[in-house]
């Protein structure tokens, strides 16, 4: 491409100096049409280089996936791991200058116990109503014929029962007793367990495998919390909400992306060893809020009384992405 710079010179009306750049050979007395033709040229060229630029990253957005994506995702899970380790070694052995609600637990009133009791009560509850429901749903070949269609349409009523199951529980005020709370509370953790019914068709010793990853974590995690000082995790709120946006991105797309293409693979990556990370921190960050919510929420609010099963659900999501995310990788490990 020839860069030409013009100049004004002292000469005849209608006629034009050029002066050479420094890269570029004299071009003296070029015409009006050769002029007109030289800049089509370089329109014309900048065109091309951008729309080569444009099909060079398409090529390699869409290009064969290696195993950069999923080793990246390795390494994120395991430096993860040596972290948390270092964390239950470091708060649970008192290394710590500031104290962790486990070293004040026993001056909590009566209140604060049974607010925390009562919550992971409900919590345990959720998991074995899932349970309950994914069995049942294994059982019947017309629901699980209806959980397992892809497509938009699918993953949109998916996601609509949930989310509005989800609120629907949130927004009932707690009451002792068996009431419609209770209700909407059983068919939220019942739609999850329709939702997580298919993952079940993996195998059975690879499911326990993985449960048992999830115990192991998601004990470790609330032990951190619970040793670290009562404010260390919580914040992490705005931090872990924009992974969460990120993540949930990243599921979304890898459901229609091709996970043999770089992209695919990467979004893949991001979804579930990402997401493993992600909702490893939101645990710690809602076992610190209930904790948080349980000491200093008003005893005797009548209009709005302190309410285990929403504290509870909290820490029931964190864990049950968490699981998901154990089972896919050991998935994938056992089909390579």
């Amino acid at each position: 491409m020839l860069t030409v710079r013009l100049c004004r010179a002292g000469v005849s009306p209608g006629l034009t100096s050029f002066v050479r750049s420094p890269v570029v050979p004299a071009t003296p007395q070029l015409s009006k049409g050769q002029i007109a033709r030289l800049f089509v040229n370089d329109g014309r060229s900048s065109y091309t280089r951008t729309a080569r630029k444009r099909a060079t990253v398409v090529e390699r957005a869409t290009a064969p996936a290696g195993e950069t994506a999923i080793n990246v995702g390795k390494a994120a899970v395991a430096g993860g791991a040596l972290a948390g380790l270092g964390g239950l070694c470091y708060y649970g052995l008192g290394l710590s200058s500031r104290t962790g609600s486990i070293d004040h637990a026993h001056l909590w009133p009566q209140y604060v116990k049974d607010r925390i009791k009562s919550t992971y009560m409900y919590f345990g509850a959720s998991i074995a109503a899932t349970v309950g429901s994914a069995a049942l749903c294994l059982r019947s070949p017309a629901v699980m014929n209806i959980v397992m269609r892809q497509g938009l349409v699918s993953i949109g009523l998916s996601l609509a029962a949930i989310i509005g199951s989800g609120m629907i529980v949130q927004g009932l005020p707690y009451e002792k007793g068996f009431n419609s709370k209770h209700v909407a509370w059983l068919i939220h953790t019942g739609i999850l367990g329709a939702v997580v019914a298919p993952w079940s068709l993996m195998g059975g010793p690879l499911i326990m495998r993985a449960a048992w990853y999830t115990a192991g974590i998601v004990g470790g995690l609330s032990t951190i919390a619970v040793c670290a000082p009562s404010d260390k995790f919580l914040a992490m709120g705005g931090p872990l909400a924009i992974g969460l946006g990120v993540v949930f991105a990243s599921s979304l797309a890898s459901m229609f992306l091709p996970p043999t293409t770089v992209l695919g693979s990467g979004m893949y990556s991001i979804a579930v060893y990402g997401g493993l990370l992600l909702f490893s921190g939101l645990l710690l960050y809602d076992t610190q809020r209930i904790i948080k919510r349980a000491e200093t929420y008003p005893m005797y609010n009548i209009d709005r009384p302190y309410d285990p099963i929403n504290n509870a659900i909290s820490i029931y999501l964190d864990t049950l992405n968490i699981f998901i995310r154990i089972l896919g990788i050991s998935g994938g490990s056992k089909r390579k």
